[in-house]
């Protein structure tokens, strides 16, 4: 079966771990800043903080933002669940804005439509998550300018999209966002089997998200209430939570951005390898902004609609292990419960009903993606 993703861990990765395992840090050791030094440099980020996930970091930039009951987040229907429940996981509501056809990422034309009808109903969101699906960044110099028009907040979640640029700069640089959060799940472009990863160039941000993962406990006499006498004194200032990252995460996260440059540009030739050898078919290849260059993360093609099911199934029983990435998150039961319905967003539903996930990952030989070229030509026959 060729799996969808899937990680590469090096022998070095390897003894990088092993190498906490026989040092005096498991945890809260000097590797988790050193990981967070070398995601910011090359984001070129003034601060990185390191999570347990994504879904963490993403928690931790909505508390720093001080989004709360009352407040409201909008995101895209067409994005992992958690890039909505964040909102709801600080007391605040959520909304969805539909999605740009070509590029899959939120639609700049349908943001400033929802954000006229919204500031005349006096109903505007704090928050705004566009999400860089597949790798590939949204629009942002556009998104930015009109959620500073409205006075928006923006964290851009690029769980997908380490290793990708923007305008020719890095993403997560958050040149038109407050804050940017990176996902290293096993799949990802690299990995610390789970974590998270938030950059910012506010300190103030930073400062506040490393609160939030540690409990909002504090050992520095500037941040307390008093100072102390006593060296072993801490306070807790906020309410925070545990979501630190690990010394073996850290470890194996440090090793792996050392080849971050390669599995991009590896992923980048399989990618066009894919653009050559699907031109023929019946299927709609993605599209690249030529504003933006795609980490790809994921390859997701389109094929018809009265086909997609069986194309699926035809890969996977083919041996395939195609995904799909992803049913929209209005459509799951838990939003539908809040009021959410189908047909509220038509972009992001045409999408899901078209889109398959094939396997894109930097192990792939070219001769498993001429495979899952020949299972897909059978499967559109």
């Amino acid at each position: 079966m060729i799996p969808y993703g899937r990680q590469n861990i090096s022998e070095d990765d390897i003894s990088a771990v092993v190498a906490v395992l026989r040092s005096d840090f498991l945890t809260q050791g000097p590797l988790v800043q050193n990981f967070e030094a070398a995601v910011a440099q090359w984001c070129g980020a003034t601060h990185a903080v390191a999570v347990n996930s994504a879904t963490s970091a993403l928690h931790v930039a909505c508390m720093a933002l001080c989004l709360g009951p009352g407040d409201l987040l909008w995101t895209v229907p067409n994005t992992f669940v958690a890039s909505a429940n964040c909102a709801l996981y600080c007391g605040a509501s959520v909304d969805f804005v539909d999605i740009d056809p070509t590029t899959y990422t939120m639609s700049v034309s349908a943001l400033s439509d929802k954000l006229k009808v919204a500031s005349a109903a006096g109903r505007l969101p704090k928050v705004l998550v566009p999400v860089h699906l597949c790798g590939q960044s949204a629009d942002m110099e556009a998104i930015n300018a009109l959620a500073r028009a409205y006075d928006i907040k923006v964290i851009e979640d690029a769980s997908h999209a380490i290793g990708a640029t923007y305008q020719g700069r890095p993403v997560g640089e958050c040149k038109y966002s407050d804050i940017a959060v990176f996902s290293f799940h096993p799949v990802k472009i690299i990995t610390t089997a789970e974590g998270g990863m938030a950059t910012t160039q506010d300190p103030v941000l930073a400062r506040k998200m490393e609160l939030a993962r540690s409990h909002g406990i504090t050992r520095d006499p500037a941040e307390m209430t008093h100072a102390p006498d006593e060296g072993w004194f801490y306070q807790q200032v906020s309410l925070g939570y545990n979501y630190r990252m690990t010394e073996l995460q850290a470890a194996l996260g440090l090793s792996q951005m050392s080849r971050l440059g390669a599995f991009v540009a590896r992923r980048r030739a399989l990618a066009a390898r894919y653009d050559a050898l699907l031109a023929d078919l019946r299927v709609v290849r993605p599209f690249q902004s030529p504003d933006a260059v795609s980490s790809w993360h994921l390859y997701v093609i389109r094929v018809a609609p009265e086909k997609h099911l069986h194309v699926f199934n035809a890969m996977r029983d083919g041996g395939v292990a195609v995904n799909l990435h992803y049913i929209p998150v209005h459509m799951q039961p838990f939003y539908r419960a809040m009021g959410f319905v189908p047909g509220q967003f038509p972009v992001s539903e045409s999408y899901y009903a078209e889109a398959i996930s094939i396997p894109l990952y930097y192990g792939l030989t070219e001769a498993d993606q001429d495979r899952v070229v020949e299972v897909l030509k059978g499967a559109l026959a």
